[in-house]
């Protein structure tokens, strides 16, 4: 079975004729202020709210900054159509500004280590990395371990410089030489220099045109697809702009002839605002909330990160309206008494994914907010977030990750290829205008993923219900989430192995109630070691808090061995070397069982 508003198209490689491919992001966000599924603004209204200063930005000084600044990089770096720059922390005017130019944008988690952000560099062939103050020590080791460019090559987000008057006073007295800050590693450009510098710069750049401009990439995303290592994501613009569409379609967000009575039943509404906290750098963040929701008429508040009573209190100083959140951020909300200090009550929607919900969490957070509509999403990075979203005007299915997205299909498959029926569970293929191109540089696991006729396999196990809701069941595939965070086991089995203490590894995902998932660690010891180990309880302890501790400090936070290592004699294989993910599936079922019983005796 599948949902979809699909029309002919003379194009067999993108058959979806009313997703524009002529456009850029940015030209579809700043640039086309009208269409026929998007609401009108008064062009006073803010479009981004910072929330630690509450300055507000509309869309004329959006433009403003991301022209300036565009000019500004281009003057100082030389960038050329399809240059990857890495953002670490992601700031939507520079994401802008850089598809002006024609680059591509890898966001990249600003908490990654040294290595993980290193390997992203050379993954992708960065010409350039924007950094928070904060971040700038690990940047620039990642820079010289991935030696792509010098530190020449870095640039700052912070702070930001006084604004220039409008006949240019306060902007910097040299063209196009904005002036550096002083950080404990030398002088480096900041994003506000670079676009007060940008005032005074003419244009000197030609900006990406053209009838299929949307199918040249936008953003390398990272995923661990349905097996190995991480690998970039390539995203094209007119997924992104699908995605968009997709939403405002399917929340008939500016549907006509709804009066001032019927304005609560309507997805947004005049000074309604979104909450960004999932961060940018995080598909979710990044499409949903940075371009789709701004599209339909939100203002977006920005907040440096997530501390739960500062985002309670945002949520009640901003007014906000709308949240894209994931279960970890739920399960603190429902757990802490702090949440029923605060007047929720104008949260209007909230979607929740990236991560399994129970229906027992989720009814816990409807009582908490009894005026909002709430539900849950599904989507991943090779879809660009989007494969499902909840109706607002009907009670959703417990357990259900929604309807079907507009002009999307999808298959449930059985392992012989073959569609199963409603109701019985197989993996999860989809297809529509969102989907990606593949991935860089990787053409075996494109082919595993993105197969012929534009389907998509998930990776994911799952069933459609008889009224078109899809209902995620299962993970096929061998990544683990954890936070809403993709995590690889073969990236922790290839760093486990390193250690000498190691002769053979296999990492799975267990359940967390916090965090979804953490890694478990099955190790077969070297034979020296394993003796060392089993001589008493103290020894096997202090070798296992080695491993950890190996990880814990090579690898971001999420990734860490929270599931714990246990030494196993061997790890299940087929003949040809492969890892037997189900048979360590039920081995780490069976640890989590015996944990279980010890805890309760």
């Amino acid at each position: 079975m599948a949902a979809s508003l699909l029309s002919s198209d003379s194009d067999p490689d993108f058959p979806y004729p009313s997703y524009p491919r002529n456009l850029t992001t940015p030209q579809f966000i700043l640039d086309l202020p009208t269409h026929p599924l998007r609401p009108s603004r008064l062009p006073s209204s803010p479009w981004f709210i910072d929330d630690p200063t509450g300055r507000s930005y509309s869309l004329e000084e959006v433009r403003a900054r991301v022209e300036r600044l565009a000019r500004a990089v281009r003057d100082r770096w030389a960038l050329k159509a399809g240059d990857v720059v890495c953002l670490h922390s992601v700031n939507c005017l520079v994401i802008w500004a850089l598809h002006r130019i024609g680059c591509i944008i890898t966001p990249a988690n600003p908490a990654y280590t040294v290595g993980e952000l290193a390997y992203q560099l050379k993954e992708t062939g960065a010409k350039l990395i924007f950094t928070g103050e904060t971040g700038l020590d690990v940047v620039l080791k990642a820079v010289e371990q991935a030696g792509l460019f010098g530190r020449e090559g870095v640039a700052l987000f912070s702070p930001p410089p006084p604004e220039p008057q409008e006949n240019g006073e306060g902007c910097f007295p040299t063209p196009g030489t904005p002036e550096p800050q002083q950080t404990p590693h030398g002088p480096f450009p900041t994003v506000q220099s670079l676009i007060l510098a940008g005032h005074l710069l003419h244009p000197n750049y030609c900006e990406p045109s053209g009838r299929h401009v949307g199918d040249t990439v936008a953003f390398l995303g990272f995923s661990s697809g349905t097996t190995g290592l991480p690998k970039a994501v390539e995203l094209p613009h007119r997924a992104v702009i699908a995605v968009v569409l997709q939403m405002a379609r399917h929340y008939k967000a500016n549907q006509p002839g709804m009066g001032e009575a019927e304005t609560e039943g309507r997805w947004l509404r005049p000074d309604d605002r979104v909450l960004a906290v999932v961060p940018f750098y995080h598909i979710m963040g990044l499409v949903a909330i940075m371009h789709a929701l701004l599209f339909a008429g939100a203002a977006v508040v920005v907040v440096p990160e997530f501390h739960r009573e500062q985002f309670l209190e945002t949520v009640v100083k901003r007014r906000i309206t709308h949240l894209a959140i994931v279960p970890p951020i739920v399960m603190l909300l429902v757990n802490s008494p702090l949440t029923k200090q605060y007047d929720l009550s104008r949260l209007h929607w909230v979607v929740m994914g990236a991560a399994p919900l129970s229906s027992s969490m989720l009814e816990q957070f409807r009582a908490l907010l009894p005026r909002a509509k709430l539900g849950l999403a599904y989507g991943l990075t090779e879809t660009s977030t989007l494969v499902s979203l909840f109706d607002m005007h009907r009670p959703p299915l417990p357990g259900s990750s929604g309807v079907i997205a507009p002009d999307t299909e999808v298959r449930i498959v059985k392992p012989d290829g073959s569609s199963a029926p409603l109701g019985e569970a197989g993996e999860i293929w989809a297809r529509g205008p969102q989907m990606a191109l593949g991935y860089l540089n990787s053409e075996e696991a494109t082919r595993e993923t993105f197969l012929p006729g534009g389907w998509v396999r998930t990776g994911d196990e799952g069933y459609l219900g008889p009224d078109g809701s899809l209902f995620v069941v299962d993970r096929l595939k061998e990544m683990i989430k954890v936070k809403g965070f993709q995590v690889a086991p073969a990236e922790l089995e290839g760093h486990l192995l390193l250690h000498p203490y190691v002769q053979d590894v296999g990492v799975i995902g267990v359940p967390n109630e916090y965090k979804g998932e953490v890694p478990l660690a099955f190790v077969v010891l070297h034979e020296r070691i394993a003796k060392r180990a089993s001589s008493s309880a103290d020894e096997e302890n202090n070798i296992k808090q080695e491993l950890g501790k190996w990880v814990s400090e090579q690898k971001v936070e999420y990734k860490r061995l929270e599931g714990g290592i246990e030494f196993v004699e061997t790890i299940p294989k087929n003949s040809s070397g492969k890892i037997l993910r189900r048979m360590l599936r039920n081995q780490a079922k069976e640890v989590v069982r015996t944990r279980a019983k010890t805890d309760n005796a």
